[in-house]
């Protein structure tokens, strides 16, 4: 298999130095990969203009539909990706985590687009801020798409997940990708591709990959570009000193070496469920996808008296695993990415074994079920005990990439937290404890070197996704050595290709630009009800003013005796004296929003098919009996759902006869289309 670059729209022939690329398992020829030939500033320009366009004409919504057909096509052909997945060393548990676990990111940033966010091309930040005394003069920040590429460097570990986990944020922001997978595993990545491209369904120029060197690729990047990449320190480190990186200004966001750690609480125990967890949870991070996970267990903390216990423990699970042939089903773990790779572990292991004593596991010594030890890159788990960790160095800075981990103890939690630390910003740590007060002291004690903290007990033992697997709606990256940078993290992660711009302006001029109604803009009053005027019908500043209705003293005791609601407050005016908020009694915040919505609303059918809701809720003014209220209802957004209806947010602003605002909340509404 040739592997091709798809660019422009169309796939691009490899040159003619051709890489061999040989199956982790057998050694033998998988595909073919060369380098070069790539004119790199056309595929940019390529994306900006073409995809980019076509990207920006679609709403949060039209976007998130792609990310999900896109994931049911991918669905429906993983079994292909399994079958070539296997020749990466990779078991059928592996693979669940790689496909599986990329498509289903796709679903999960798909659904989130839908849920979370409006339905147009730009997003609003935040509320509005008045920047005058009279409501002249406003600000409101606005989050739109940058005008230029999301460039995708991905690491040899999850080609399937880490090109998807990367692709769905950037897409539904709005921003083109150019994708480069590690060459290694790429023959994983193309094939994806190819099921990507050949489904159509992205418009475009919106997805370009790229196999073999990036060339020149950097030499045009611009200041409305993004750089992702996932790989080791010293490549990320060579990427960000580019110059064009510098004076652009060029996004960068990486994820690369990680000493994680898993940290054994002193209340859990032998015998406990939580040290049971413990032991299997650092076992599975050395064995799941051969220990190359970015997320992986290296360091295993454990209080120094139970450090004996935790090595007989996980010397028995570990003898246990059954390595060889990905494609058994006896088989727990597969092989290393290649033979290249398990030199580099294996030199990683050797300076570690300065610092630590190997107590599992030998590199020279096991045996291989249904596959040449000698040809595949085949390794057992290696477990270390590290005597003096204070002490050390080598065990808190190299990461060897593979199935390897380091159990060290430690004297009390202060020690612990110093340890867990030395990793100098780590992806995630895990504990194991049933003590809410430790755990409380652990996560504020690491939190700052860690971008996620698994907690892991009894309570959520038969839920909890693992210490090495991140989740599209959690943040995945950290600080220091492992990269600084933020991934997934829901859609927080829409942030990294998009530019938040400051806004100043009329409420009038925000109004305009905007679609959201901002007090002091125009109102528009019509004839009818707004409720009357199906949503594509209804103006934004559309607005509705009620008749007047005065709160007596029977009101409020009826309501406070209906609904069971006799707080002192509404009941009792001896109890209110030189209270520092109610001047007497006063009527019940929920009887103003049930009078409110009398005023209101239009109780005919019509085009409103249900009030869903209300948001920002606030009691700004107690009313006492004998005060009048009279509500505005203003049509402050709307966002299309489907063919059927649409959603209207109304700003809703209950005042006295005084002028005085009682209350304010943004009530919402299913409108019906126009039939």
């Amino acid at each position: 298999m040739k592997l091709e670059s798809f660019v422009r729209g169309q796939w691009a022939a490899p040159g003619r130095d051709l890489i061999d690329i040989r199956s982790a398992v057998t050694g033998d020829v998988v595909a073919q990969a060369s380098g070069g030939g790539l004119d790199m500033a056309e595929i940019l320009r390529y994306a900006r203009t073409i995809g980019g366009a076509n990207l920006r004409k679609l709403t949060f919504h039209q976007r998130a539909d792609l990310l999900k057909k896109l994931a049911q096509h991918l669905t429906e052909r993983k079994d292909e990706l399994y079958k070539l997945s296997f020749q990466t060393g990779a078991t059928r548990t592996d693979n669940l985590i790689d496909v599986d676990g990329g498509i289903g990111t796709l679903f999960v940033y798909a659904g989130k687009g839908r849920r979370e966010l409006p339905n147009s091309t730009f997003l609003i930040d935040g509320a509005v801020e008045p920047l005058g005394k009279t409501g002249t003069f406003a600000g409101q920040h606005i989050v739109t798409p940058l005008r230029g590429v999301a460039v995708h460097i991905n690491a040899f570990n999850f080609p399937c997940w880490g090109l998807l986990e990367k692709l769905a944020p950037a897409l539904l922001a709005g921003v083109p990708v150019v994708t480069k997978p590690a060459t290694v595993t790429s023959y994983v990545a193309h094939a994806m591709v190819r099921m990507i491209a050949d489904s159509k369904i992205l418009p475009d120029g919106v997805l370009q990959f790229i196999v073999g060197p990036t060339g020149d690729l950097f030499d045009h990047l611009t200041c409305q570009d993004v750089v992702s990449f996932t790989g080791s320190a010293t490549t990320s480190q060579t990427l960000q000193r580019h110059p064009v990186i510098a004076r652009e200004a060029v996004r960068f966001i990486a994820e690369r070496d990680s000493l994680n750690a898993a940290i054994l609480a002193p209340d859990a125990a032998p015998g406990t469920p939580e040290f049971d967890l413990f032991i299997k949870e650092v076992a599975k991070e050395m064995t799941v996808k051969a220990g190359q996970k970015c997320t992986a267990i290296r360091r295993a903390l454990a209080p120094t008296a139970h450090v004996p216990a935790v090595i007989d423990a996980l010397h028995e699970r570990l003898s246990k695993v059954q390595i060889g042939n990905p494609e058994l089903e006896t088989v727990r773990m597969g092989a290393l990415v290649g033979l290249d790779q398990r030199r580099d572990v294996l030199a990683h292991v050797e300076k570690l074994r300065t610092e630590a004593e190997l107590v599992a596991g030998d590199p020279e010594n096991f045996s291989v079920e249904g596959a040449d030890k000698v040809r595949g890159a085949f390794l057992p788990p290696l477990l270390l005990h590290c005597a003096d960790p204070i002490r050390a160095t080598h065990v808190h800075a190299i990461e060897a990439f593979g199935p390897v981990a380091t159990v060290m103890g430690y004297d009390g939690l202060d020690q612990a937290i110093t340890l867990a630390n030395r990793g100098e910003g780590s992806l995630v740590a895990s504990v194991y404890t049933h003590d809410p007060r430790t755990a409380s002291d652990l996560v504020f004690g690491i939190g700052a070197f860690h971008g996620r903290l698994v907690l892991i007990d009894r309570d959520c033992a038969k839920e909890q996704t693992g210490h090495g697997s991140p989740m599209p709606h959690m943040v995945h990256g950290g600080p220091g050595r492992a990269g600084g940078g933020e991934e997934l993290g829901g859609v927080r992660s829409l942030q990294h290709y998009m530019q938040r711009t400051a806004l100043q302006g009329s409420p009038a001029m925000l109004t305009g630009i905007t679609g959201s109604w901002i007090k002091g803009a125009p109102v528009v009053e019509k004839d009818r009800h707004p409720f009357r005027y199906h949503f594509e019908d209804l103006d934004i500043g559309q607005t509705f003013f009620s008749k007047e209705r005065t709160i007596t003293l029977d009101d409020i005791e009826h309501f406070a005796h209906f609904t069971g609601d006799t707080f002192y407050a509404h009941m009792d005016e001896e109890a209110t004296k030189g209270h520092p908020f109610f001047p007497g009694r006063v009527a019940h915040g929920y009887l103003l929003l049930s009078f409110a919505a009398g005023l209101f609303v239009d109780p005919d059918p019509g085009p409103v098919l249900a009030n869903y809701g209300l948001d920002s809720l606030r009691f700004v003014k107690p009313l006492q009996p004998g005060e009048t209220i009279k509500v505005r209802l203003t049509a402050k957004e709307k966002s299309p759902r489907n063919k059927q209806y649409g959603e209207v947010r109304w700003d809703v602003e209950i005042s006295t006869d005084k002028g005085e605002t009682a209350a304010t909340y943004e009530l919402l509404t299913m409108n019906a289309v126009r039939p």
